[in-house]
């Protein structure tokens, strides 16, 4: 543990990503410095032998109005960021502030009850988010009765208001979770997150459980509602193809850290990180004639409780060099909002880094032996 600490270290010093985080006035949400290591114990007394280092260093902000894609392979830490943020669990290190709030992290239950009336979550599985015991008017009108915003009849007619909101009928208050669609659950639990009029909705792959004609329809059901109540969305994916239609910017996380973040419009077009790459090749292309770039990542992703030195893509990547398994890359500014962590865009590091015709013949190479019937 304390080996591994060390190593990180050599990424300190001055960090522009961080000053860039510092200096948005226009903030709705910041995250700053979020750390979140789960306990590994063994034995009988239930002894500490290790943690998974869920999520590491992340910081970023949201605006006002804006949808932030925060997107990865499963395990990569972007639900578990969610829940930090609402502080359903609680970081090991890392500060949350809304705008005009203190340091959430710093604060009882009791305290953050105020506050999470702008902060609420869609969660991801429409089947079990939802208490099958509850009638739909119990499951949204619990917020209500909570925050103690509405009682008696302006309850009911808030929860109707609700309904006919996300598409429902009114007359559905009174049926169960289970008499309803995937679909229409999650429009429910949608109703429910914007009860108690959220600034900010984490909403975690809401999508993700879907069919693919229904998820149009949410996906559509969640930009009107954020025009018309002014919502922000941290928007957590791995579906870069819903993440690319809702998004204003997007971040790119891989075991726990923030590798690239931007602009939808450059990370999409102009993705810098080779993760960011390959992720994007891996999208399916709707006409089978296009033929689009290939990345073919190496290995697998390594294990959170015992994440690699240095650069944690270095394992997969196949454009690493020198530094890459000894240093731990910052975040360096691209163009204008665009920052990524990779040594191949630090001056620092780079003029060790081989040369492009080179780093593209070790693709090829390593794309080659990858495919079907190779040597």
């Amino acid at each position: 543990m304390e080996a591994l600490s060390e190593r990180h270290e050599l990424a300190a010093g001055p960090d522009e990503y961080e000053a860039y985080v510092d200096a948005e006035q226009n903030a709705v949400l910041k995250v700053k410095h979020l750390v979140k290591h789960f306990p590994i114990r063994k034995g009988f007394l239930g002894r500490v032998a290790g943690a998974v280092r869920a999520v590491e260093n992340v910081s970023f902000f949201l605006r006002p109005q804006e949808t932030l894609g925060l997107v990865g392979e499963s395990g990569c830490g972007k639900t578990t960021t969610g829940r930090l943020i609402l502080q359903l669990i609680r970081p090991t290190s890392g500060q949350v502030y809304l705008k005009e709030s203190p340091d959430l992290a710093q604060l009882s239950n009791r305290q953050l009850l105020p506050y999470r009336r702008q902060l609420q979550m869609i969660f991801q599985d429409p089947y079990s988010s939802l208490n099958p015991r509850m009638t739909v008017g119990s499951i949204i009108g619990e917020a209500l009765s909570i925050h103690k915003l509405a009682s008696g009849r302006k309850k009911v007619e808030r929860i109707q208001e609700l309904l006919r909101e996300v598409g429902l009928n009114p007359s559905a208050i009174k049926r169960f979770p289970h008499e309803f669609s995937g679909g229409q659950r999650q429009r429910i639990g949608i109703a429910r997150a914007l009860a108690v009029e959220p600034r900010i909705i984490i909403a975690d792959e809401p999508v993700s459980a879907l069919d693919v004609s229904i998820q149009s329809q949410v996906i559509n059901l969640l930009e009107r509602l954020q025009k018309e109540y002014g919502l922000s969305y941290v928007f957590v994916a791995h579906d870069l193809s819903v993440v690319g239609h809702i998004s204003h910017r997007v971040a790119v996380m891989y075991l726990g850290r923030i590798v690239e973040i931007g602009p939808k419009l450059n990370l999409f077009e102009v993705p810098k990180h080779p993760y960011t790459q390959a992720l994007l090749a891996a999208v399916p292309k709707p006409d089978p004639e296009v033929k689009g770039p290939r990345a073919i990542l190496e290995g697998d992703v390594p294990s959170p409780a015992n994440p690699p030195s240095g650069c944690v893509f270095h394992t997969r990547c196949p454009y690493r060099f020198d530094p890459c398994d000894k240093i731990a890359p910052r975040l360096k500014r691209m163009d204008g909002e665009h920052f990524v962590a990779c040594h191949l865009y630090d001056p620092l590091h780079n003029a060790n880094a081989p040369t492009r015709e080179a780093q593209m013949l070790k693709l090829a190479e390593s794309t080659a032996k990858k495919q079907p019937g190779a040597a």
